[in-house]
Parts: C-alpha cells; sequence; structure tokens
C-alpha cells in the first residue's frame, strides 16, 4: 500500500478526518460501544418492568453462562501461572546459547546479532522509581554491549527533573553499549502530550543519532517501550531474545509479558491490591489466549515494524495497545502477539493517602478503558483496507468489542440488575414461583463463582515479593480478606470507569492522557525502620558492654 493509502493509520479521532463521509463513519464507531452499553443497562430497567418473567429468565442464563466463563478463565490463569513460575527457574542465556541456528527464523547467525533499544518514557517520577529500573536493567543476565537505552524525558518537566537526569547518568550511563537522553518539546501541534509522543520522539532521536549513525540492521533490533517504574528480572530478555528467534513470525509479533503490580505491593492499600492483581489475572488469561491479546503497558517489538509504521501515534491516549492495532492494519492484518509467560514488575496505584490512591486508581481504570477508541480506528480501518481477510476481520472485531463491552456492563448487570423483576415486576410477578426462586439461584450462582476469587487470592501469593521487614506478619491475613472488596472493584473500579470512557467518546468529551503518580511509602517507612533498628542495636550493645 502507497503513502497515501494510509492516511486513516494516523487518525486520532473523528475531527481529523477532511472527508465528511468518512468523518461520520469513523464518528459512529467512536458512538457505538456507549450505545450498545448504556442501551443494553436501560433495557434490562424496561424488560424487568414490563416482562419480568423475561428479564428473570435471562439473568438465570447469563448468570449461568458466567459462571461456566469464570471457570473457565480460573483454568486459564492457573495454567499461565504455572507456565511462568516454571519460565522464572529458567536460564534463558543458556537457553539461547544451546538453541540450534537451523532454528532460528530471523536474519541473524548468532544470537548476539540481537540489540534491544530499550525506551524509558518519564515525567516527573521520584529518583527512587528510576533508579530501581535502570538497576534492575543493569543487572539483567544478557550481554550489556547489545543495549541502546533511551531516557525519554519531557521538556515540561525539566525543571522537576534535572537532578534525577544527571544521578542516573552519572551512575548507570556507562552500563549500556549506548545511553541517550531525549527531551520530547512541549506543545508540538497535534499531538496529545503523553506517553506515545515522548516514545515517538525518544525512538526517531535514537535511530537519527545511534541506529543509523552505527549503521545497525533494523531487522537485528527489538525495541522494549517501559514504563519508567518496570523491574525486569535477570533473564527477561534471554526469555524476549529466545522467542523472537523461534517465533513463527517474528517480523510481525509482538512480544507481551505478564504485568505484576507488586513493585509497592506491600505499601497499597486492601482495595489497590485487588484492582492490581485483578489486571495481573487477566494478563494471565490472555497469555494462554493469544488470539485475543493485544499489547499492554510494557512490551516489545521489532525496530523494523515500528519504522514501518512511523512509530507511535502521538495523538492518541492508549499507544499501549493502539501500536497493535496499526501493525494489524498496515500488514492487512499479518500481526499477531507472542506470550511470553514471563513477568516484568511495575508499581501497584499508591498515593499518600488513601482518598488519593482511589482517585488516581479510577483515573487509571478510565484512561485504560478509554482504549475503547481503538474500536472506531480500527472498525475503520477495516473499512478502508480490503486486504484484510473478511474471516479475521470478524474474529478480531469481535473480540476487541467484546472486550470493551463486557468491561462495562457485565459486573452491573451480574451484582444489580439480577434483583430488577423481583423491585419492578409488580405483584403478580412477585408472588410467582420464579420470584421466589429468582434470588436463590442468583445467590447460588454467585457463591460457586467464587472460584474465580480463590483463584485471585492462590496467585496473589504465587507473585508476592518477599515481605518487607518494616511490615509485621499478620498483614498476610490482609491479603487473604482483601478479597472480599472484589465486588466494590469491579463495579467501581470496572464497570463505571468503563462506562465513564464510553460515555465521554458517545458526547464527543475526547480525554487527554493522565499520567499516573509515582509515590513509595518506602521511601519514608525505611528510613524510620533502619533508625529504629540501629537504636535497639545501639541499646543492646551499651548493656553488652555494660
Amino acid at each position: 500500500m502507497g503513502v497515501n493509502q494510509n492516511y486513516y493509520l494516523k487518525v486520532g479521532k473523528a475531527d481529523e478526518l477532511t472527508n465528511s463521509k468518512e468523518r461520520r463513519i469513523f464518528r459512529f464507531f467512536e458512538m457505538l460501544p456507549g450505545i450498545c452499553s448504556w442501551l443494553t443497562l436501560i433495557l434490562m430497567v424496561v424488560v424487568s418492568w414490563q416482562w419480568p418473567v423475561a428479564a428473570a429468565i435471562f439473568i438465570i442464563v447469563f448468570d449461568t453462562y458466567w459462571l461456566i466463563k469464570t471457570i473457565y478463565f480460573s483454568w486459564h490463569a492457573a495454567y499461565s501461572s504455572k507456565k511462568t513460575r516454571e519460565y522464572l527457574k529458567k536460564n534463558w542465556l543458556r537457553e539461547l546459547k544451546n538453541l540450534p541456528k537451523e532454528k532460528y527464523n530471523v536474519n541473524v547467525t548468532d544470537w548476539r546479532d540481537v540489540y534491544h533499544l530499550v525506551i524509558l518514557p518519564m515525567v516527573d517520577e521520584p529518583y527512587a522509581v528510576v533508579a530501581s529500573t535502570f538497576q534492575a536493567l543493569s543487572s539483567v543476565n544478557y550481554p550489556l554491549d547489545r543495549f541502546i537505552v533511551v531516557l525519554a524525558t519531557e521538556e515540561r518537566a525539566q525543571d522537576k527533573i534535572q537532578t534525577t537526569i544527571e544521578k542516573v547518568q552519572q551512575e548507570f550511563g556507562k552500563n549500556f553499549k549506548h545511553f541517550l537522553i531525549t527531551v520530547h518539546p512541549k506543545d508540538i501541534v497535534g499531538e496529545i502530550a503523553g506517553k506515545g509522543a515522548n516514545e515517538t520522539w525518544a525512538g526517531r532521536q535514537a535511530k537519527a543519532q545511534i541506529i543509523d549513525q552505527f549503521q545497525i540492521p533494523y531487522d537485528h533490533i527489538l525495541v522494549s517501550t517501559f514504563d519508567i517504574d518496570t523491574v525486569v528480572p535477570s533473564d527477561y530478555f534471554g526469555c524476549l531474545t529466545y522467542h523472537f528467534l523461534t517465533a513463527k513470525n517474528p517480523y510481525h509479533s509482538s512480544y507481551q509479558p505478564v504485568p505484576l503490580f507488586t513493585n509497592n505491593i506491600w505499601e497499597a492499600p486492601a482495595l489497590a491490591r485487588v484492582i492490581s492483581f485483578s489486571s495481573t489475572f487477566f494478563q494471565l488469561i490472555q497469555q494462554s489466549r493469544p488470539e485475543r491479546m493485544t499489547t499492554f503497558s510494557s512490551h516489545s517489538m521489532p525496530f523494523k515494524a515500528l519504522v514501518d509504521v512511523d512509530f507511535w501515534q502521538t495523538n492518541v491516549v492508549s499507544e499501549d495497545s493502539r501500536i497493535f492495532w496499526q501493525c494489524f492494519l498496515y500488514y492487512n492484518g499479518n500481526w499477531e502477539v507472542v506470550p511470553l509467560f514471563y513477568p516484568v514488575s511495575m508499581d501497584a496505584n499508591v498515593d499518600a493517602s488513601f482518598i488519593k490512591t482511589m482517585i488516581n486508581q479510577y483515573k487509571q481504570q478510565r484512561r485504560w478503558a478509554y482504549g475503547a477508541l481503538d474500536i472506531a480506528y480500527t472498525f475503520f480501518g477495516f473499512v478502508k483496507n480490503k486486504n484484510i481477510p473478511l474471516k479475521k476481520k470478524i474474529t478480531y472485531g469481535f473480540f476487541l468489542f467484546d472486550g470493551f463491552y463486557s468491561w462495562a456492563v457485565t459486573s452491573l448487570l451480574i451484582f444489580f440488575l439480577g434483583w430488577l423483576p423481583i423491585v419492578l415486576g409488580g405483584p403478580k410477578f412477585n408472588f410467582s414461583i420464579l420470584s421466589f426462586y429468582l434470588p436463590k439461584m442468583t445467590a447460588y450462582v454467585l457463591t460457586v463463582a467464587n472460584i474465580g476469587i480463590i483463584t485471585c487470592a492462590v496467585l496473589n501469593f504465587w507473585f508476592l515479593p518477599p515481605r518487607p521487614p518494616y511490615y509485621g506478619k499478620h498483614r498476610y491475613l490482609l491479603f487473604v480478606l482483601q478479597w472480599i472488596l472484589t465486588p466494590i472493584n469491579l463495579i467501581f473500579f470496572g464497570s463505571i470507569p468503563a462506562l465513564d470512557a464510553q460515555t465521554r467518546l458517545l458526547l464527543k468529551k475526547y480525554m487527554g492522557f493522565w499520567v499516573t503518580p509515582k509515590y513509595r511509602k518506602s521511601e519514608e517507612i525505611q528510613p524510620k525502620f533502619k533508625s529504629q533498628i540501629e537504636m535497639q542495636n545501639s541499646k543492646k550493645q551499651n548493656v553488652n558492654n555494660v
């Protein structure tokens, strides 16, 4: 496809299209998630009022369906967790060294030919957060002379982070083959001030200043975009390189690790912990269903493909999932995600107070849910691109739409609408046998569905980092009891922010990029704890001297 035919790959919203017909089509697709979600909820109220018997039957069938689906989800999550734990025990550098070259599916003669471009976008995060990321990156079990590391900063935050930049440069800059600090200019016309625009600026700078200058072949480079709080286990890049070399479609694939929001999980309040582990639980499910996967948060992909699609879109909020659909459309449906079954850890949402944490958590969930804009982008791309097989359009389109639709309505249907026929159905329905058994059957189905919560609780302990010494053992009990908050999580930090995001799209109230604040209480607790220990040791020493 020529450049002129690919203009739709850069569309961020309907108003950016100059053709009125195309603008109306894109706008309809923007409205579609909100229309369907609100129509479902309104219809359930109307049907419960006018046809309570039909509503009751639907609710029973729906609850049973989700019971089966919960068991299905739990099996996938348990399988992925088991495989992830097995992968963590492997020495992936040794696996690479022992990999026969005839199994390579990429244009290299040796695994050491593969370079890793790591882009770390930041705004004004604390030095402790940035340093932990660089410390992990400097300690990987992989040759550091194969790394091109870019710290991608923002001009609008330079005053706040100058000291951090200097310390990172001094402490870690010499650890890698190439180290580059970029400054993304503020107020570029047509851009949303956010992660995607920053990453694109950083990627282009790395291409011009390092990759092209040193003539590193594009098809020898894997680019990893990590949130600035992403801590990689020592064998991550060995695992990534192994999967890249052996993938069936290596140059047309993204590589997705399992995101664990556990860096500061011991500091997070109970509800924030439940939300964080629930996100990991969903990503574990997706790892064993690659046909449904898109890229999320920290991930990797071939640099050549990134250049082909002209880097990340600079006018969207959810650039991490959008890059998948950019490649999918550009390569006529020939794009997929390779699950790594290997974790990277990031921060749970924590702030100085519980209220701030919950507000930030809601905003983060709403930003993720605003990825529903991918529906309009992708469906419009399906209309424009005639080269994608119809079967792929239907399959991927259904999975994409179903994910955001279910996110918005399922929890509300399960926890609230089951009682509507009884409340609205009138005396005739309330004296029926169906009215008597409806709440009992719903309660029974939801009780059995607790298998999903139990699975989450078990996986919670599988991936829990070591307990810091300044937290007592009683905190383990809280990690069990926290799961009673699941309904609150699913409704107030699941369905409602998803409906919020879809309603904004419906009403043409477009969102900008909201940066999740990074805050670690350990930076306050740890010094106090060390001080207490030193005082205790000093007292013991004095006693011994006496």
